[in-house]
């Protein structure tokens, strides 16, 4: 991503009613504690066990599910959301998204639109991934806060949108991916949070969690969509990383590594990171690694399909479409190792590179890649869940959101369905209903 100039992420939701009164309108819209909930369909899959269950009745009470049971009919009085002879899931999650970037501007195009023209397509992107079925979300990196706002706004109910995870600025190295490097000195464009040492490296992360984040995105290794920087190089030494996660540890957050190469994986791995972002070139002690220390891989191995077809007519530069070709297929075949060896995967499509609202088409490419269609699946609920460290997502059980999909037909045979969902609910709200 690049960079673009600092300032209130408030200013995002300014102007987020135009997008709103354009958004879909819910099916059932109950406002919080205005009764109970009962939705009934064919089936709801237990993504635990991967098996059924028939003619689920699930009870919600302020946007929580408070019972699931096979059979049962609503109380006096409750509202009925009645999914007649549809499939149920947990909400999916997207564990690698930029909600603040359109791939529709590639390379040097961007710069014909204000720092703020960003904050309001957030808006709408948000409201595409929500209708896409994905009711959460964690934002690994966005300029301007823009993240920040998003959920805030998203919280408080004022414009549509999944449950957002903020990263705030991703960070590493001066000169690095995360860092500003498609113009000469005279423009002296940089990240604010560039890191340079263990001290710091440490100090950014104070300054990014108080400024919003939920979790601490670093650059350990170069990129493909950054300028003077390869995938395969090491850009944060180990002691660097090492301090993040100490730092980000001790203030209860996770921390996700953008790291394509592998000696950068590796290094981040022994370093305690929690996520692997991309994890392109993760060689045979990468996979060890990750094995043993419980390391979570989160590997986008659909996008290449839209930068390939997309790119070029979009901006993008031709050495920035050279890199994503050189590690596109040797990712894919890393994620199948990965999977085989026993790594745990989440689900993240890295969502801003290809289209928004695309989210699920990455779920044919896991399977194709050596997932089952429950794998996938589960990489996008109870894996991405318990990654996030959270026990209200993931899993349609008692005390957890009431963030639910529904498709026709059985997705662990044909998860192709997931990539046009039908009908979308969160929080026990239908947000979607295009049936």
């Amino acid at each position: 991503m690049t960079l673009r100039s600092l300032a209130p992420a408030l200013l995002a939701v300014s102007l987020a009613a135009a997008f709103a009164a354009s958004a879909p309108q819910a099916a059932v819209t109950p406002a919080p504690g205005d009764g109970t909930v009962f939705i009934r369909a064919a089936r709801l899959l237990d993504v635990r066990s991967g098996k059924w269950i028939e003619n689920p009745g699930i009870r919600v009470e302020n946007g929580r599910i408070t019972a699931v049971a096979s059979g049962g009919e609503p109380a006096p009085g409750e509202r009925v959301v009645d999914l007649a002879g549809m499939s149920l899931l947990p909400g999916l999650i997207d564990m690698h998204t930029h909600l603040d970037s359109d791939p529709a501007y590639g390379g040097y195009t961007h710069l014909q639109y204000t720092d703020r023209f960003w904050s309001m397509l957030s808006v709408k992107h948000a409201g595409e991934t929500l209708d896409a079925g994905f009711t959460t979300v964690r934002n690994v990196g966005s300029d301007s806060w823009n993240d920040v706002g998003l959920r805030q706004a998203v919280d408080e109910g004022k414009i549509r949108g999944p449950r957002i995870v903020s990263a705030g600025y991703s960070f590493g190295a001066t000169g690095g991916h995360c860092d500003s490097t498609f113009f000469p000195p005279s423009f002296d464009a940089k990240s604010p949070y560039n890191a340079d040492s263990p001290d710091e490296a440490r100090k950014r992360v104070r300054e990014i969690r108080k400024h919003g984040a939920q979790v601490i995105k670093i650059c350990a290794t170069g990129g493909v969509f950054s300028r003077n920087t390869e995938p395969g190089q090491q850009q944060m030494r180990e002691e660097e990383m090492r301090a993040v996660v100490e730092e980000a540890h001790q203030w209860g957050l996770k921390v996700a590594a953008h790291a394509h190469g592998a000696s950068g994986i590796n290094a981040a791995i022994r370093a305690g990171v929690d996520t692997i972002e991309h994890a392109s070139l993760i060689d045979a002690e990468g996979i060890a690694l990750a094995r043993k220390h419980g390391t979570w891989l989160s590997m986008d191995i659909y996008n290449t399909e839209y930068t390939q077809s997309e790119g070029r007519k979009n901006g993008v530069l031709e050495d920035n479409l050279r890199k994503d070709r050189e590690v596109a297929d040797i990712q894919r075949e890393n994620f199948r190792r990965a999977h085989q060896a026993g790594v745990r995967m989440v689900y993240g499509t890295d969502s801003g590179v290809h289209r928004h609202g695309d989210n699920g088409r990455q779920f044919a490419w896991m399977v194709r890649y050596g997932m089952t269609p429950l794998q996938a699946i589960q990489a996008a609920t109870v894996n991405s869940a318990e990654a996030l460290g959270r026990n209200d997502v993931g899993v349609a059980e008692a005390g957890r959101w009431a963030d639910l999909v529904a498709v026709n037909g059985d997705p662990t045979a044909n998860v192709a369905l997931l990539e046009a969902i039908p009908v979308v609910i969160k929080g026990g709200v239908v947000e979607k209903d295009a049936r």
